[in-house]
């Protein structure tokens, strides 16, 4: 097995190593530019009646859109950048800078963050890499990692246990009691 520190990782995280969402940025880009020709349709003075009012409805949508898809960029790159920096923190982290799997850290922030924003096909991707990441207990036992005491704890066995707390006396959970 190979014991992490329990403080985790000490010093800066790498730079991101990956662009930004080529396919969220795109769409985006296409919405707003639909609201800007749609804008300027509006703006013709041939224009009247049902396909004005039509016109409207399709620039408010495309406005709608694109302000949807602008928002979806940037919680997109808040929600990576949070995660990049406490994910690499982390006592897995000590191993993937030894290993330098930076760029599969990306992957799984970048897979993360949009699970986070409700797409379920992301959700299923971030789960396996986390699996490969040893970011739970079952994968670091695969990859035969385990986390270490902290240097000013006491072993185990030797914690005390608090207190129980004092319970009325018509309380049913009065009768119970740990046994060891």
């Amino acid at each position: 097995m190979t014991t992490l520190p329990p403080e985790g990782r000490k010093g800066r995280p790498p730079k991101w190593p990956l662009m930004d969402d080529v396919v969220l940025t795109a769409r985006r880009d296409m919405a707003l530019r639909k609201a800007d020709e749609l804008e300027l349709a509006l703006l013709e003075p041939t224009l009247k009646g049902r396909a004005k009012t039509t016109a409207e409805k399709k620039a408010d949508a495309a406005r709608e859109a694109a302000l949807i898809l602008t928002k979806q960029v940037e919680a997109q790159q808040q929600i990576e950048g949070v995660l990049w920096r406490e994910l690499w923190k982390t006592p897995q982290a000590v191993m993937w800078h030894q290993l330098a799997w930076t760029r599969e850290v990306a992957q799984y922030v970048r897979w993360k963050s949009r699970a986070e924003s409700g797409d379920l096909d992301a959700a299923k991707e971030a789960r396996q890499l986390a699996d490969r990441l040893g970011l739970n207990p079952l994968a670091m036992l695969r990859l035969r990692w385990r986390v270490g005491e902290p240097e000013d704890s006491a072993p185990a066995r030797a914690r005390k246990r608090p207190a129980p707390a004092r319970r009325r006396p018509d309380d049913p959970r009065a009768a119970l009691h740990v046994v060891e």
